[in-house]
């Protein structure tokens, strides 16, 4: 008996060890696995305390915690300091910051990558879809108020046969769609609550319209394309908790009118881009981007526009190749807007390549300056080998790279037939040419067949001199382990797992 209450004893003391900050477990390597047996459905967030995307999810996720003890919920959420439980933020490969992963079912060997917004509604959404059935049963019409009241956006399938093909197509679409609760009422003073007199699917929302009723013939394809194309608003703002939505959505297709908020014509114009979104739902992503934010300069930069610059329109694709398009008036117009998407959508406009003028002195120091405009003459010059480093000023790997790429520079300086050269890719666009990472190195061998050969060797005078004294065979190979730009990384630049204090990544490449 005194053994056994021992062992109860040490197993309360033992739950007790996973601490708890605002309703959210604090976890470590060495409390994992004691947490997810008291709590088998976990998400868990990997931080880094020094990271800004981390701190501005940190209430929200605090709250989503909140309400889900509030419910009686048994899901949990947790939290990791990934820059102090780097084995265990490396076991479950942290490559950035915030990343969440979610544990189900008490099992940690390949936990479900969380793909929602970030915001407490969605998180809280999203954990009650992965671990209830895809579509809940409506017992009457006050849950279905409810279920309306609590969301930004609830989705009901009407029918009065819950086993028709309409019902089946409406289970199946549901399973596919995460961050969306989804549920089904045969009930007919539902229906008469809601002034619907057939089978039909309902999206409520809180925003524009209010409600969207699916028409046409029910299939899993059809009503997920619905869905998809009206449970976003038809303009949509920039914001750290809004990111994951617009990047992590299926429209690759995003126009974005960059605005300050204090305009005294805001309105305005926030009206006439709405209007000209009327025409593009489903097909064209509308994005509002207050251009007086500080953390929004980089998406600025990236796009080659200046805070004075603004307002402003772009239009982007997010393929796999991102392609940048700039209407050829400034006027912000429900019709000039609608007449650039029209352009776009017909395929009639030409990506817009950004390009600094040629300075007079590009040729004059050892490193060589290449901009947009003189790019082609000088790379592509058959009696040239040409060196050339793809920069951002504000990269850390490249202000480390520029005294060894000076030094290279001026080796050569004297030479017939080999060039050092660099630009800066935040403000130079090239066809031939897509830069994913800082620095991107890579070499133009002397010829008529434009070839373009990536550096991967040692970021030394040595070893980029071997490479060039060999023609670009040592140290020269396909591009492979480079931090590839993703959508959702041009909110996310600088947070990668490898940095340190001041914000400077300790990897070999700072993205995009």
């Amino acid at each position: 008996m005194l053994k056994l209450l021992l062992l109860c004893s040490l197993a309360v003391a033992s739950r007790a060890e996973v601490p708890e900050e605002e309703d959210v477990l604090v976890l470590k390597k060495s409390n994992l696995d004691e947490a997810l047996s008291a709590h088998p459905n976990i998400l868990v967030e990997f931080y880094a305390p020094w990271c800004g995307h981390c701190k501005a999810l940190a209430p929200e996720y605090a709250k989503a915690a909140g309400m889900l003890k509030a419910d009686g919920s048994a899901i949990r959420l947790g939290k990791v300091d990934a820059t102090e439980e780097t084995e265990l933020a490396q076991e479950y490969g942290v490559r950035g910051y915030p990343t969440i992963k979610f544990f189900k079912g008490g099992e940690k060997e390949s936990p479900k990558e969380y793909s929602a917004g970030r915001q407490a509604d969605d998180i809280v959404a999203w954990l009650k879809k992965r671990t209830g059935p895809a579509v809940a049963t409506l017992a009457g019409v006050t849950e279905a108020e409810s279920l309306i009241a609590d969301n930004e956006v609830a989705v009901v399938g009407f029918f009065k046969d819950a086993e028709s093909a309409g019902a089946k197509a409406y289970e199946k679409a549901a399973e596919s769609i995460d961050d969306i609760p989804f549920s089904k009422t045969s009930d007919e003073a539902v229906f008469s609550k809601f002034e619907v007199s057939e089978d039909s699917v309902v999206l409520f929302k809180k925003f524009d319209e209010g409600r969207n009723t699916f028409d046409g013939e029910m299939t899993k394809e059809k009503l997920l394309a619905f869905v998809k194309a009206n449970q976003l608003p038809l303009v949509i703002e920039f914001t750290e908790q809004t990111a994951p939505k617009i990047f992590g959505g299926e429209i690759k297709s995003h126009i974005l009118m960059f605005l300050p908020k204090t305009a005294s014509d805001f309105q305005d114009k926030m009206d006439q881009f709405k209007k000209a979104a009327e025409g593009f739902r489903g097909r064209i992503l509308f994005i509002f981007i207050d251009s007086d934010v500080d953390d929004n300069e980089r998406i600025l930069e990236f796009f080659g526009l200046k805070k004075e610059e603004c307002p402003a329109i772009r239009l982007i694709t997010l393929e796999d190749e991102m392609t940048k398009y700039k209407p050829e008036s400034e006027s912000i117009t429900a019709e000039s807007i609608t007449e650039f998407c029209t352009r776009f959508t017909d395929g009639k406009l030409k990506p817009h390549l950004m390009s600094q003028d040629i300075p007079k002195d590009w040729d004059k120091n050892p490193v060589k300056i290449l901009v947009g405009k003189n790019f082609e003459e000088v790379v592509f010059n058959p009696a040239k080998n040409v060196f050339v480093e793809f920069y951002a000023p504000w990269c850390g790997h490249c202000k480390q790279l520029t005294p060894i790429w000076e030094k290279l520079g001026e080796k050569y300086m004297d030479s017939d037939d080999t060039v050092v050269a660099k630009m800066d890719s935040t403000v130079n666009e090239i066809e031939t040419v897509k830069v994913h990472s800082f620095p991107t190195l890579k070499f133009f061998p002397a010829g008529d067949d434009r070839k373009v050969v990536d550096y991967n060797g040692e970021r030394t005078l040595e070893g980029f001199t071997k490479f060039l004294e060999s023609g670009g065979t040592d140290g020269g190979a396909p591009a492979g382990d480079d931090d590839d730009l993703d959508a959702e990384d041009l909110d996310d630049i600088d947070e990668g797992p490898d940095e340190d204090s001041d914000g400077e990544d300790g990897g070999d490449h700072d993205e995009l």
